[in-house]
Order: C-alpha cells, then structure tokens, then sequence
C-alpha cells in the first residue's frame, strides 16, 4: 500500500464517543477509497485513523441506536456490546452490495474475451481492496466475528471472506446465471487455443483461480472449497473436452492414417497436461487426463488394436513405443498386444526353422547343423527381446509373451518333429562345437557371449535333463580325448548352468574335473614306480580312472583280445591300482582309448593315431603282410559288424589294400603328405548308439526322478489324493522336465508295490505316507 499523504480527509475523525452514523459516515469514505481509488494511495495517518476508529466503535459499551435488517443478508437486531459488531458488520454487507452494482451493470453488455479482462480487472481491484479492509477491521474479526461463529451463527465471516461471499451472490451469480455466461467466455478461449490460436493465458489463469477462491467450506472457512471451480467450470469444461475430442479424433482418423493418430493423440495429451499446469486447477488433472484418455485412447482402442501386427511386420519402432505408451494408459489396453505379440514370435520362431531345414523335409525329422539352429533360433530371440526393451519398456506383461512364445518355438518346431529331446540335443551339441579346440572363437569374451546366448535359448528348454545328460556325455568326450578349450570356459558354462539350475544340476560334471585331476596324479604316480621297479617301458602311457557314477560311459559290448604289445603294461597297472585300492573294480573302456602307433616299415616314419579297435587290427600286421577278415575276428575278438567299419577306415586311408573280398594287405607303398595322421574318427554304430544311450539314461533317471519327488511329498503332507498329488509331482519337476501322467500313475503303482505309500481304507483315490 503506498504511504501517501495526498488530499485531506473530508470528515474529521470522530471520537471515541461518536454514534453510528457519525462513526459509518468516516469509515465508508475510507472503505470506499480503498475499493476504488486505491492505486491513488492512502495516507498511514488515514489508514491508522480507519483502524483506530474501527476498534473505538468496536470496543465502546455504549448502546447506540440499532440497525434494522440489512440486505445481503445482514445481521438482525442484537443487543449489548453484540450490538457494537453487528452494526459495523451489516453496514460493510450493505457497501459491498451497493459497490457490486455498478459491477453488475457494467458487466451486461460484455462478451468473451471483454467481459473476461473486465471481471479479471474488477477482481484484482476487489480482492486487493478487501484485503486491506480485513486489517482495518482486526478488532471486529478477532472478537466479534469469533464469537458469533463460536456460538455457532450461520453467515457471520472474517471481513474478507464476507467480501468474497458478497462478490459471488451479487456478482459472480449474476454473470454466470446468463448461461453460463463467464465460464462460457474461458471455454471459446480454450476451444481457440485448441484449434492453434494464441490466447491470454494469464487471463484465463486469474478467472480460473478466482472459481476456486470463491469455493466457502461452511463448517472450516479457512479450508479450501472447490464446489463453486467444479460446478461451474471443471463440469463444463470436461464436457467441452469430450465433445471437441471426440469430433476432432473421428474427423481425423477419417482422414489420416493409424500411425499418425498415434502422433496426434499423444500430442493432444501433452497439451492436455500442459493445460492443467498453466491455467486449470491441479485438481482438474485426474478428471481431464482420464476423460482425454477414454475419447482419445478407449474410443479407437480397436483400431489400434487391428493395427499393430502391422507396425510389427514393418519394425516401426517408433508407431509401436507410441502405441504402447497410449493404451498403457487405459485399463487392459495392453492384454490384446500381448496375445498378438505372443503369436508374432511364435510364427517368426517357426518360420525361421522351416526356412532352415526347406519346405521339403516338412513331416519328416531331419539332420540340422547344431549352430545353424541355435542362431536361427536366437536371431528370432534377439529381435524380439530388443522390441520388448525398446518399443515396450520392458514391461514385464510383454516380457512374459516373449518367454512363452519362445518356450513353444524353441521346443516344438519343423526340426524337432514330435520329439521334445530334440532341441535340447542340438544346443548341447551346440555347445560341445563351441567348447572344442577347434572352434573359431579364440577370443576369450567372444566364446563368453557365446555361452550367454546358449544359456538364453537353455532357459526356454523343457527337457533340462536331456539337455543336461547329453552334455555330460559331450564334456566327457572332450575331457577324455583333450579337446576343451580351455578350463576357465569349461568351469563357466558349468558355473552358469548351476546358477540357472542349482547345485545338484552340476554336481556330475564338478566331479567329472576332480577325476581328472586324480588321474593325472596316477599316471604320474604310476610312471614314477615303473620307473623304479622296470626300466624295460618303452611305451609312453597315461590312465583315466573314472568314478561310473559320475562318467556317461558305457563298457563296450563284444570282447577284446588285448594285444601282447601292450598286455605288459596293462597287467602292471591293474596291479599296482588293486594294491593302492584294494575292494574297486576296474572296468576298462577300450572304445574309448586312443593310441599312436609308428610305422617302421615304410622309408619315411609315419605316427597313425588310432582307436583300441585300429590299433588291434594294424598290430596283427606286424607278424603279417595279409590277413582275412576271419583272422582278424579271431585275433582281436571285435564283432564282424564294428571291425568291418573299422577296416573301411583303414582302406580308405589307404594304410591297408582290400583287393579281394574280406581279405585286407598292408598296402607297402603307402604315402601322406602328413607325419601324423588321424584315423581316429568315430563310426556310425558309435555315433548313433550315443544319441540311443542318453535317451535310454534319460528315461530310467525320470523314473527315479519321479518316485523320489511323490515319497518326499508324500513324507510332507502324509495324505494326499491321487489328483492332488499327480498335480504337485508336475509342479516340482518341471523345472527339469515335463513328466507325462502315466509315468508319475507307474511311479505311484510302483511305491504302492514296494510300500513306501498305502491307499488310505474306504478311499479309492487318497493316498498314506508309510513311515
């Protein structure tokens, strides 16, 4: 408030004992300077004397002559020092009534954006003058006021809520009672702004905000009140936003293509959004976000819908994040995508395999590279998985598709037919190929992304133990004929495989590797005695001892004539392990040995590495030039069947000459432009009796799997229906496998036999645990 001196007052101050009359007629002129000519400034000594003036009538015991019903809704006739306050009171009523009629009168001619910048003008001049009012008047709100409402009288405020009260019955009501004349006038603007016009937003702001002031709590005046804002603006307001929404989105989608709709209704939600933090009431967000949402989203939900394989078939990335982005707003606005997405990645996962195998093999199960599958099946794997990062956020509903999708594809597809221990066969094969020697990934973190990825597709695998029985018997073989890598990558994938499957998963292999270890202290051990004791060794020797529990090994399955060449050696080391382990028994697995044999006949000295069944069959070749295949049968004790395979070798290699039927000649003129050459190359018998073997390893372990699961459940619960038990038998193994019902029925026929459950007496489907 400027402190100005200008003009004198035109009444003298009354005194301490002035009447009403006297008293009023000093204080409207001042009241009334403040409303309408404050920006010419008002004197301290004036604004000190209105004060003291207002607290002297206030606080004189006096009975002055009484003041009738006042309009506006004045205070009646009161007695004693209530009579003091009441009369003040009613005459402010009736100033700030009178004051608000020329308001009124002014205001009937204006429209719009006119009527707007004078309301909001007046209302400046009003709120800023009543404000100044309520201090004059301190003394009558801390007392008077008090009291009345302490006493609980009904329309009795603090002077500048009484100011606010009096703007909006005579004021603010008339204006809006023309329909709606005033918030009508905020609308049009709106609407203008909508259509891409620049307005006053400021403007709008200060007529918005004075809604809300104008909101009176009756039973807390100093709590904010938002009837009058959402009554007479907010209700409107959405109702205006539905109507222009609905025509604009019909009108444009008519027009303009999906994906652009995308861009429009999220640009109109930004404004929407804008709109409340510029001008509404923050209150207002909820409401208009949720009504913006319905029109623009819930409305056309559908059509997006039917539209978004196609911005899948077309990777646009950006349509799908804006498309995601709007129907997450709404409630199960994403369940369709899922579903759809879910079919996407089934199709492309399926479609990858037929291309890969060709459309002419459909029906049949055919020979598929190992790597070749594996890629084609995480090519289709990564894509998706970044759609779902970077098109739809990771959310853990699309996530969830992507899993399902890829579990179907990975385990039933055109390679693996009706077999579900196909693909995991051809990851652990997979695998295998990476974790030799030979592999071209010679980068130590390319052979790591490496097995990342095949422990992505492992994770969709249903059939854990085929895959797991199967790299068993692969690791094996590279640890026995010393082909692994490396044995940081070897103790990685077995390191990834434990923390995807548990401790149990990888027990076999961590103890496949101590073996290893203890073998070559054997050997070493071994040599180190033979050197003490014979000094006649001249062949060079290293032993394997494997645990049987833990080696996928099987003995083989015809005799073996050991050869005098190396019976010495054999006889000592039998020997010498009885005498360290008295009580283990040796099962030697000459299948799988390897030796290396040097030719001396020949000018240049050749090394051949050989298996057992070549090393028999050449050393028969150092007493002989030709032998029958008869001789060598009867020489060496091989079946007719394997040692046929083994001398195809041996003549394709051209270390031998079949000239005649089943008779075999060393051949003399051999040459190579290799010193050492590997024959050692396995036979079909071998190869497709280790595919037989692990699946036959596969179905007795499930059986044991299975029974081991229904007596611990049994052990738990003691009784449990037939049902019930069928059900938590498949909960607790699927991890590893999916059991089939007539197994886990067997596996119940087969404890029910041996006694470890009963059925309970009277019951035909629930069965007891028995301790």
């Amino acid at each position: 408030m400027a402190a100005s001196n200008s003009g004198k007052d035109s009444y003298p101050i009354p005194p301490a004992s002035a009447d009403l009359a006297t008293t009023w007629a000093y204080l409207e002129e001042g009241v009334d300077h403040i409303m309408t000519k404050l920006q010419t400034g008002v004197s301290y000594t004036k604004y000190m004397n209105l004060y003291t003036v207002s607290y002297n009538y206030c606080t004189s015991s006096k009975m002055q002559g009484t003041a009738g019903d006042q309009p506006g809704g004045g205070i009646g006739h009161r007695t004693g020092a209530n009579l003091m306050g009441s009369d003040l009171y009613n005459n402010l009523i009736r100033y700030f009534v009178n004051h608000l009629k020329t308001l009124k009168t002014q205001s009937d001619s204006l429209q719009d954006e006119a009527l707007l910048r004078y309301y909001a003008q007046e209302w400046d001049r009003y709120t800023t003058g009543a404000n100044y009012i309520n201090r004059l008047f301190t003394y009558l709100n801390r007392h008077w006021v008090k009291r009345e409402r302490d006493e609980g009288r009904k329309g009795v405020y603090p002077v500048y809520t009484l100011a606010l009260v009096q703007w909006k019955t005579n004021f603010f009501m008339h204006v809006q009672s023309k329909n709606q004349k005033l918030a009508g006038a905020i609308l049009r603007l709106i609407e203008r702004q909508r259509n891409g016009e620049t307005i006053d937003q400021g403007l709008v702001k200060k007529v918005v905000d004075s809604f809300v002031s104008l909101g009176l709590d009756e039973s807390d005046i100093n709590k904010v009140s938002y009837e009058v804002y959402r009554d007479h603006l907010e209700a409107p307001f959405l109702d205006a936003t539905d109507k222009y929404y609905r025509q604009e989105s019909e009108k444009f989608l008519a027009e303009n293509s999906v994906a652009d709709y995308l861009k429009k209704a999220e640009e109109r939600l930004r404004e929407e959004e804008d709109r409340v933090e510029r001008y509404m009431n923050t209150n207002t967000r909820k409401a208009l976000i949720q009504k913006c949402e319905h029109v623009l989203i819930r409305e056309h939900a559908q059509l997006m819908w039917d539209n978004f394989q196609q911005l899948l078939d077309y990777d646009k990335d950006e349509d799908l994040q804006r498309m995601y982005a709007l129907l997450a707003r709404i409630p199960e606005g994403l369940e369709p995508l899922r579903k759809n997405f879910e079919e996407h990645v089934k199709r492309a996962g399926l479609a990858a395999v037929q291309k890969l195998i060709g459309e002419g093999a459909a029906g049949t199960v055919p020979d598929v590279d190992p790597k070749a599958y594996v890629d084609a099946l995480l090519e289709v794997h990564q894509k998706n998985s970044e759609t779902v990062t970077r098109s739809f956020r990771g959310e853990a509903g699309f996530v969830a598709s992507l899993d399902k999708a890829c579990r179907e594809f990975v385990n039933r597809n055109a390679a693996t037919g009706t077999s579900t221990t196909k693909s995991p066969e051809l990851l652990a094969k997979h695998a295998d190929a990476l974790l030799r020697k030979n592999n071209k990934m010679a980068e130590e973190e390319d052979l790591e992304s490496a097995l990342n990825k095949v422990m992505v597709l492992f994770k969709y695998i249903d059939d854990k133990d085929v895959f797991q029985q199967f790299y068993t018997t692969k690791l094996s073989k590279r640890l026995i004929h010393g082909v692994s890598a490396s044995d940081e990558a070897e103790a990685s994938m077995i390191s990834k495989l434990k923390e995807a499957c548990g401790f149990e998963y990888t027990n076999k292999l961590q103890r496949m590797f101590t073996d290893m270890s203890l073998s070559k202290d054997l050997t070493d051990n071994f040599k180190e005695r033979m050197q003490q004791n014979h000094d006649d060794m001249d062949i060079t020797f290293s032993i394997m001892v494997l645990g049987t529990n833990f080696w996928p090994l099987n003995p083989p399955t015809h005799d073996f004539i050991i050869p005098q060449d190396i019976l010495p050696v054999y006889t000592r080391f039998s020997q010498y392990y009885q005498q360290k382990h008295s009580g283990r028994k040796l099962t030697w697995l000459w299948n799988y040995s390897k030796n290396e044999l040097r030719t001396n006949y020949l000018n240049q000295k050749y090394i051949l590495m050989t298996s057992s069944w070549q090393m028999a069959v050449l050393l028969q070749y150092n007493n002989n030039d030709t032998l029958s295949l008869d001789e060598l049968v009867n020489a060496t004790a091989i079946s007719k069947d394997i040692l046929k395979q083994v001398l195809a070798v041996l003549v394709k290699a051209k270390i031998l000459i079949n000239e005649e039927t089943d008779q075999y000649d060393l051949n003399p003129n051999f040459k190579s432009k290799k010193i050492r050459i590997n024959l050692n190359t396995p036979i079909k018998a071998e190869q497709k009796a280790e595919s037989t073997d692990v699946l036959k390893t596969v179905d007795e372990d499930r059986k044991y799997v299975i029974q081991a699961s229904i007596v611990r459940i049994m052990k738990a619960r003691k009784t449990m229906k037939n049902q019930a038990l069928i059900q938590e038998v498949i909960t607790q193994i699927s991890q590893r496998f999916t059991p089939k019902i007539p197994d886990i029925k067997k596996a119940i026929d087969h404890l029910l036999e041996k006694e470890y459950i009963e059925r309970v007496e009277g019951t035909r489907d629930t069965f007891a645990y028995v301790a």
